[in-house]
């Protein structure tokens, strides 16, 4: 679990304050040094990783969702030569989501 940002700028505070060294400051919070050091370059939490499909086209796809809406994920990710998680990670991305009727007919 990440450290708050209300956190880390104490953290900075407080050294400034007292004049600690970095290594005062990981022995005082019980912090690794090192990322003491990464906060000092970058003190915003990383909130979500930027990383595009490599192995799915997303616009083959959308047409294959569009095309067989009742396909199932394995079998997409038979077509597409992945696996099933890599389809939902995708189907994700593209804001695809299928909701079943509770109520059969």
């Amino acid at each position: 679990m990440a450290y708050s940002l209300d956190f880390r700028r104490q953290v900075f505070k407080v050294k400034q304050k007292d004049q600690l060294t970095f290594q005062e400051l990981s022995d005082r919070f019980g912090i690794p040094i090192r990322t003491i050091f990464r906060w000092q370059q970058r003190i915003e939490p990383k909130n979500k990783r930027n990383k595009p499909s490599t192995k799915i086209d997303m616009e083959a796809l959308r047409k294959d969702v569009q095309d067989y809406p009742d396909r199932y994920q394995y079998e997409r990710a038979k077509v597409f030569g992945v696996s099933q998680s890599a389809i939902f990670y995708a189907l994700q991305r593209l804001n695809i989501s299928y909701k079943k009727n509770a109520i059969s007919s």
